[in-house]
């Protein structure tokens, strides 16, 4: 074991929980890949994962979700169903990886409820956040990423991963005032709450938002020492 890697286990024991936030096309998959090597190289143990999904009973959920089958029920129904797929998501996948040690890094959690369901003000945010009590269990991320850029730019990023023969789903065909009220609700929700949340600037260049998310990790969550050797190799 390195003294990196130690200096780094002996800064934190119990694992941390990282979520990437942010609306379409924003990146997150990409960059949970960077930041998963990047921490593995630092000695770290990692693991990614998603939602909604993330376990088996949530991914059953995410291809009923994401079709837009139950979108007919309204966003409170909606809600209900992000809610119930995190749940297992925590108990079968984030929980056991936390209490291992490990940094579990999510492409979206919690705040996306907050954000998609709400963007239009559709549900009342005491309902979400009953929703997250009843859910949650005391499990928040310890730090969230949010990877902000125009919307217009974000679509366009979507439709292009995409490519022509695959159908856009569930919320990326909303239209333009949605993404924008999406976008405009995940800057808030960093607002609020500054000690948790970092917006970072996601229409750079992939290797500049990569080395931003890893230099916000360090400083948040890495023993300073440690995060410094580890980035001198």
């Amino acid at each position: 074991m390195s003294e990196a890697h130690a200096q780094i286990r002996a800064a934190r024991g119990r694992g941390s929980f990282i979520t990437l936030e942010g609306g379409e096309g924003a990146g997150k998959s990409t960059q949970i890949g960077h930041l998963l090597r990047n921490l593995r190289e630092a000695g770290i143990e990692a693991i990614g994962t998603r939602e909604p999904g993330g376990s088996p009973g949530a991914e059953i959920l995410r291809k009923v979700l994401l079709s837009g089958k139950v979108a007919h029920l309204g966003p409170a129904a909606e809600a209900i169903l992000f809610a119930a797929a995190r749940a297992d998501h925590i108990d079968k996948t984030i929980k056991p990886a936390l209490a291992a040690g490990a940094f579990v890094v999510s492409d979206r959690f919690a705040d996306s409820t907050r954000a998609y369901q709400g963007a239009r003000g559709e549900v009342d945010p005491r309902f979400l956040r009953a929703l997250e009590r009843i859910t949650l269990g005391g499990v928040r991320p310890n730090l969230t990423l949010i990877l902000d850029l125009p919307v217009a730019e974000g679509l366009a990023r979507a439709a292009a991963r995409r490519g022509a023969f695959e159908a856009p789903d569930r919320f990326e065909r909303e239209d333009l005032q949605f993404h924008e009220n999406l976008r405009a609700a995940f800057l808030s929700i960093a607002a609020a709450e500054p000690a948790r949340c970092i917006v970072i600037d996601a229409a750079r260049s992939e290797e500049d938002v990569a080395q931003a998310i890893f230099e916000a990790v360090s400083s948040r969550l890495i023993a300073p020492a440690a995060a410094k050797r580890a980035s001198h190799g």
